[in-house]
Order: C-alpha cells, then structure tokens, then sequence
C-alpha cells in the first residue's frame, strides 16, 4: 500500500481539499485498496476542526466530499507516509526541519507542484484570506497537480496501475 500524506499551515484549506481530490481519483481509478492518503498541517492552529467552509463548498461542487478534522504533522508521519507532499516553500521548509528533528533526515519531501511540468517549485497558494475564487483557483492547481502525481506513481510503481 501506498501511503499519501498532503500538508499545508493550518490543515483547513489546502491539504483537505487535496486527500479529497486525491481520494475521488484513486476510487475512480479502482485503486482505493492500493492507496491510503491523509493531511496534515504544520502548525497546531486548527487541531480538530473542520475543514474551512468554502473548502468545503469548493469540493461538494466538484461532487467531492471532505471528511477530515484538522491535525498536526507529527514524528510517526515521516516513518508512515511514502509520500509527504507540501502545499507550498514554508511548509517544506517546516516539513524538512521536522524530519531532521525527528531523526528522518533523508526523507524526501516533495512540493505540490513539482509534479506538473512547468510548475517545479511554484506553491499552491493559501485561498484563507480571500473569497470563494481563491477555493476555485486551489482545486484546478490541485486536480492537475494531484493527475500529474498519479502518473508519476503508475511509472514508478508499476504495479500499481
């Protein structure tokens, strides 16, 4: 099984609205037994809570559900997950620091972006502060971040295509 962990600062916007996306994929795909997927975020600002209401909205628009309370990265994470994917440079640059602490000084902690052709090294932009479009804008960045990644997956892990 392949183990997914996405991560933004407050585990509310981004990186719900990416094991959302990423969840709908991978059972559209017939793949649900092959993958597990979580998120997480790097501050402990909204531990248990809900995912923001407009992330929310965004993804029941798209046909999507988000189940998910708020947490925070932890030490088991970077033992657990295959992939840790950051939502944008301060996160992965939290998420590098993390690992180093917690003596996971190799893992290799990928961008969102980094998947897409292009993009290598453009973050997902935080919509928390913004209106309904910036939710609108994060799931296109996300939905064509989160395809790339898939093919990047069937290619190196070819026996899960």
């Amino acid at each position: 099984m392949i183990k997914v962990l996405f991560v933004c600062l407050g585990n509310i916007c981004r990186s719900p609205l990416a094991e959302a996306i990423f969840n709908h994929k991978i059972q559209a795909l017939g793949l649900s037994r092959k993958f597990k997927s979580d998120s997480a975020g790097t501050s402990d600002y909204h531990i248990g809570e809900l995912p923001d209401e407009r992330s929310v909205q965004c993804a029941n628009r798209k046909g999507l559900n988000i189940s998910h309370r708020g947490r925070q990265v932890n030490r088991t994470d970077f033992r657990d997950f295959d992939y840790i994917i950051a939502m944008d440079e301060s996160n992965l640059t939290n998420l590098q620091a993390l690992s180093a602490k917690y003596n996971y000084p190799n893992k290799e902690i990928f961008l969102m972006r980094d998947f897409v052709n292009g993009c290598e090294g453009l973050s997902v932009p935080d919509p928390y502060y913004g209106g309904e479009e910036g939710f609108d804008e994060i799931y296109q960045i996300l939905d064509t971040s989160i395809e790339s990644f898939l093919a990047k997956i069937k290619a190196v892990h070819q026996n899960y295509a």
